[in-house]
């Protein structure tokens, strides 16, 4: 299995990947000393740049795609914008990136996305943040739940598949880290 990695900056998602035996094929950092870590530990992974400038139909397919997408507006610690805001609004582009690939592969690559965000994710906006997200991956129109509160795991079925979502909580150090909550969208 191979990766792609938006947002990549220190290449979390590539060792995480290397470890479980997946090939780092490309990653998308603009921070120069990202770049350069990256860089020295995944030499063979292209660096592709600024996200604004990719077309998903013109990077090597890969089966997996994760982003942890900038979360400065969805923090609770943050601005409050949400999705709107100016920094998280990029979560846009990775799925603009997905579906162009998708486009260009007949819907075979990439076979899953991972997407990862701090807790506040979901409860941005009132849930409706998250909805926004559920919606962008699965092309489906999402129902907030009654509760007004979203699960830690479930599972969304749309035409193009089903999407499983998982508040996995662990970090690739082997503790839990205290702020973020990986959240995982695969379709299978």
């Amino acid at each position: 299995m191979t990766l792609g990695s938006l947002f990549d900056g220190i290449a979390g998602f590539p060792l995480a990947a290397k470890r479980q035996g997946i090939t780092p094929v490309w990653g998308s950092e603009i921070e120069a000393d990202c770049i350069d870590i990256s860089a020295k530990h995944f030499p063979d992974m292209q660096q592709l740049g600024n996200i604004m400038e990719i077309n998903g139909a013109e990077i090597p397919p890969v089966d997996i795609i994760s982003f942890g997408s900038p979360c400065q507006n969805l923090s609770v610690a943050g601005n409050g914008k949400g999705l709107a805001g100016s920094e998280s609004r990029l979560f846009f582009e990775a799925v603009r990136i997905i579906d162009e690939m998708r486009c260009a592969t007949n819907g075979k690559y990439p076979k899953y996305a991972v997407w990862e965000n701090v807790a506040g994710a979901f409860s941005s906006n009132k849930g409706r943040d998250f909805q926004k997200v559920l919606e962008e991956i699965t092309k489906t129109a999402i129902p907030m739940p009654a509760s007004g509160r979203w699960a830690n795991a479930g599972m969304v079925r749309s035409r193009g598949g089903k999407y499983s979502l998982e508040n996995v909580g662990r970090s690739i150090l082997g503790r839990s880290p205290a702020s973020k909550t990986n959240l995982s969208c695969q379709r299978f």
